[in-house]
């Protein structure tokens, strides 16, 4: 991804199955929920760690995450 694209993520947390490979791959934009074990979305704008996004929604076993870019 190039650096001057604005990147917006979102997570379906009811298609989500709490395996954790968003939170491993990006911690720093992505947590688990305590309670059900569900992804919590900490940072759905980040500036850096687009690489580290991609990889994570790529790795994600049902789809919760999308990411969507645009020209900034």
């Amino acid at each position: 991804m190039k650096g001057d694209n604005e990147v917006r993520i979102s997570a379906d947390r009811e298609r989500c199955i709490g395996a954790g490979m968003c939170a491993l791959l990006a911690p720093e934009i992505f947590d688990q929920d305590e309670d059900d074990g569900r992804v919590r979305l900490l940072d759905p704008r980040p500036q850096r760690g687009h690489s580290a996004v991609r990889e994570a929604s790529d790795a994600c076993p049902s789809g919760a995450l999308e990411i969507v870019e645009s020209q900034g």
